[in-house]
Order: structure tokens, then C-alpha cells, then sequence
């Protein structure tokens, strides 16, 4: 159970890290091989760009998950708390379809690349494993997406919390923060 919990509020995170940190070394290394070494590496930009494809799969899922996806916030403005869940429940039950949809054709679309047995021309690896990356993604999204609906639900029901943040709102908590901070660095002066 302890597992499956930690899978759930950190598996993103810990996939966005080792995906970036994959980019990020073998992105170095490439600059020290070429500029350094004076040779390059015939497989780093592939790696890198396998990466960043996966990264941005689940960097959508991550980005459901701590609601923070761009979106206009005008309608949001018009309605109380009730009505602003309704509405993101709404936006989240279209993003569901489109997601299920996306997955449906992202596996089909990979299955056959690997039944084909395409592989990366540097690294040698099946093209069927980077198309993954977009159903792997979007399962993620639509697990992430089946929890807030629920999250809301329970909300609607007088059985949980479930805050619709604005985005304006949130920039402007940031924007106090900041000016909290810089006026506790600034030293004191008597006068």
C-alpha cells in the first residue's frame, strides 16, 4: 500500500527527473565531445530528443495533476465555488474524451511501428518504445484527470474540498509572496 501511495504522489516527478537529467547529461556531454574533444557523439541527440519526447507526455499529466495546464479564467470569474467546480468538471470530462481518444490511436500508431521493427538509426532502439511515450502519458492524464472528477465530485457532494484556484489568483499570491520575502532580506536601517 505504502507503495502504491508513493507511486501516486510522486511518479511524475521522479519520471520528469530522470528524463531531464537524461537530457541535461547527455546534452553536456555532447557540447564537451564537440567543442572539448573536437568529435561528436552519433547517438546523444537522439537520446536527448527521446527523452524530451517522454518528458512532455508526462509533464501533461503532472501539469492535471497540480492543476496548473493553461486555461481562461474569464468564465471562472462569473461563478461562486460551486458553480467554478462544475465548470472544471465540465473541462475535465472533454480533456478525458480527448485523452482516451489520444490513447486509442497512440497505441495503435505504436504497435504497429514496433510490429514493423523500425529502430532509431544511432541508438538502434524499436521507434515503437519512443511512441509509447503518448499513451503512456495520457493513461497517466487520464488516471490524474478520473481523480480530480472524483475529488470534485465528492466536493459537489458536502464530502470533500476541492478549491478551483484562478490563475490570476495564484500569480498575485506569488507576487505577495516575493514582496514578503525581499522586504524580510532588506536590512534595517535606523533613522
Amino acid at each position: 500500500m505504502r507503495i502504491i501511495r508513493w507511486l501516486d504522489e510522486h511518479i511524475e516527478e521522479a519520471l520528469l527527473v530522470v528524463f531531464s537529467s537524461i537530457m541535461i547529461i547527455i546534452i553536456a556531454l555532447q557540447v564537451f565531445m564537440r567543442y572539448v574533444i573536437g568529435d561528436s557523439l552519433a547517438w546523444s541527440e537522439e537520446l536527448a530528443r527521446f527523452s524530451f519526447i517522454w518528458l512532455v507526455y508526462i509533464g501533461i499529466s503532472y501539469g492535471i495533476k497540480k492543476q496548473r495546464h493553461i486555461k481562461v479564467d474569464v468564465m471562472l470569474t462569473v461563478f461562486k465555488h460551486r458553480g467554478k467546480i462544475i465548470l472544471n468538471m465540465i473541462s475535465n470530462v472533454i480533456f478525458l474524451a480527448f485523452a482516451v481518444v489520444i490513447i486509442y490511436y497512440g497505441t495503435d500508431i505504436a504497435t504497429r511501428i514496433l510490429e514493423l521493427g523500425q529502430r532509431s538509426p544511432g541508438l538502434g532502439v524499436p521507434m515503437g518504445l519512443v511512441y509509447m511515450a503518448t499513451p503512456v502519458g495520457m493513461g497517466l492524464t487520464v488516471i490524474r484527470l478520473l481523480q480530480q472528477l472524483y475529488q470534485q465530485g465528492r466536493a459537489l457532494a458536502g464530502k470533500g474540498d476541492f478549491s478551483v484556484e484562478l490563475e490570476h489568483d495564484k500569480a498575485l499570491d506569488t507576487q505577495e509572496e516575493l514582496i514578503e520575502k525581499n522586504e524580510d532580506d532588506q536590512p534595517k536601517v535606523d533613522r
